[in-house]
């Protein structure tokens, strides 16, 4: 009897066994049923079942801990006793699961057809539960075996796979992370990505060591029009992967000749948004910086709570980087206070303009600025700290020697007069303060403000905040396109049912989502 013959006929057969309690016998019910979704789509070559098998699946994450569900579930889906029942089985009892065992011909059962799609889903169970239960050396080998089987799928295959591929190559990328040596899987994730451009397709087929020279000369992709969600996904661990050593050029190379983004999930849109701003700061290309930063954080989900909190506090440092003194709402959101606490710190330091303070933020919370990867960017900071005390020196003196200018900012340098006659004249030259230096007396004379509304600044603020609004009412309109009903599909009670399960689908994923994952 086949998989599916047999997942259609589950509603007759009996619990699969007595020892087995009630909450797991609804959890086995449940994967069933996506067991289900996935022979559906595999059948009618339909993603929608598929992509909808995954997000349920995200709701089981944290009761998929009880290998007794999960060998019952295998029991269900595959052969006793095949080759790759053993192998899952094997990880699944700590017996070790060599990844090159053979079935046991003597006590194997007639075999059923499994269609590829639902052997991926397999694979993917086991590493949810690997990664639960911390065996990552294991998790980290069994992964490798698990992205060589979904780049062996079949043509026919690929097409409806591509949610499930995505997941594998994610959590294949993050054991690497866990563990330390995503640099070992750099090369592999790069030709995953060249075989999916050039073949135009989700997957790619596993890189071997006589094809890295190859890879080389193709790191080229050709161009189409749009990137799929397997090629999303493969981008997103690629520039991670450079970020994560610090490889910034590299990063904005790779993605500069990628194929363009689509929005296939909102997960992935955000975390190429994150990216992008990292690369547009080191990059000292701050503008872009905050649109990207800010775009990530209001697209981000609600349960996202760390993701947004790490969006945040970049965009606080771009702003500071700009000129601009983040608002204080920024640091009184809901559970991001105490996270956010250094870079209020920090941000009021830059804002009263006083470079002892900001000194000592910056020693006293090294650690913990290290940590987030964002001490070189504070290091920009002091020339804004020095440039806001000159400001607010030059408005408060209209005429005040260099020297108690040097005192006031309390610089640490052993020529602070010279020093601040450098920094003045070129903040004179930038048009930061209105003044005139006079290198014969050593004085700064400040001119008299004038009118800023007889300037063109108030009309670029302006204009900067309308194109935000258009942006946005655009976002919002494309979100609000969906495919056209006919009346009587609108009038029908089982449109209004299949509308509400799958919103309700989507709630609980973005719920459930883990953040550590995101």
């Amino acid at each position: 009897m086949s998989t599916e013959a047999q997942i259609i006929s589950t509603s007759s057969t009996p619990a699969p066994s007595n020892s087995i309690t009630s909450p797991m016998e609804s959890s086995l019910k449940s994967l069933i049923d996506i067991a289900s979704l996935i022979e559906t789509g595999s059948c009618k070559k339909e993603v929608f079942h598929i992509a909808r098998a995954v997000r349920l699946t995200n709701s089981l994450k944290k009761k998929l801990v009880e290998p007794n569900l999960l060998q019952a579930f295998l029991d269900f889906a595959l052969s006793p006793g095949s080759e790759l029942h053993n192998l899952l089985s094997g990880f699944l009892h700590h017996q070790g699961g060599e990844l090159g065992m053979e079935a046991d011909s003597a006590t194997s059962a007639p075999a059923k057809r499994v269609s590829p799609e639902l052997e991926i889903y397999c694979y993917l169970l086991m590493l949810l539960f690997l990664i639960d239960q911390n065996r990552y050396n294991k998790a980290k080998a069994f992964s490798s075996a698990a992205v060589v089987r979904v780049s062996n799928l079949s043509r026919g295959a690929v097409e409806t796979a591509g949610a499930l591929a995505s997941r594998v190559y994610f959590y294949y990328s993050y054991i690497h992370e866990v563990i330390d040596d995503l640099a070992e899987i750099r090369w592999d994730l790069l030709y995953l990505l060249t075989i999916s451009t050039l073949h135009h397709d989700d997957l790619g087929q596993v890189c071997c060591q006589s094809t890295w020279m190859l890879f080389t000369l193709q790191i080229h992709f050709l161009i189409c029009d749009t990137m799929t969600m397997k090629q999303e996904t493969l981008l997103n661990l690629l520039l991670r992967n450079y970020l994560h050593y610090n490889f910034y050029d590299q990063a904005e190379k790779l993605r500069s000749k990628a194929l363009r983004f689509q929005s296939h999930t909102i997960q992935q849109v955000c975390r190429y948004l994150f990216y992008l701003g990292k690369i547009r700061t080191i990059q000292l290309e701050y503008k872009d910086a905050r649109e990207s930063l800010l775009h990530a954080a209001r697209k981000a989900p609600v349960a996202a709570h760390g993701f947004r909190i790490l969006c945040s506090k970049w965009a606080v440092l771009v702003h500071l980087l700009l000129g601009e003194i983040p608002e204080r709402t920024i640091f009184k959101q809901s559970g991001m206070e105490r996270a956010l606490r250094p870079y209020f710190m920090l941000t009021n330091a830059v804002r009263i303009g006083d470079l002892e303070l900001f000194r000592n933020v910056a020693e006293d919370l090294a650690g913990f600025f290290g940590s987030d990867k964002t001490y070189n960017l504070i290091v920009r900071l002091r020339h804004n700290v020095i440039r806001t005390g000159l400001r607010k020196i030059s408005i408060s003196y209209s005429r005040i020697s260099l020297a108690d200018v040097a005192e006031k900012l309390k610089l640490d340098s052993a020529s602070p007069v010279a020093d601040v006659e450098s920094i003045t004249a070129k903040a004179i030259r930038d048009g930061a303060i209105h003044a005139i230096l006079d290198h014969a007396n050593g004085w700064l004379v400040s001119k008299d403000t004038g009118d800023i509304y007889s300037t063109a600044k108030p009309l670029a603020v302006f204009s900067s905040r309308i194109a935000f609004c258009l942006n946005l009412h655009n976002d919002a309109v494309k979100a609000l396109r969906f495919p056209p009903k006919t009346q009587e599909e609108k009038d029908s009670d089982e449109y209004w049912r299949e509308s509400q399960v799958f919103d309700e689908e989507i709630a609980r994923e973005y719920m459930d989502e883990d953040e550590t994952y995101f």
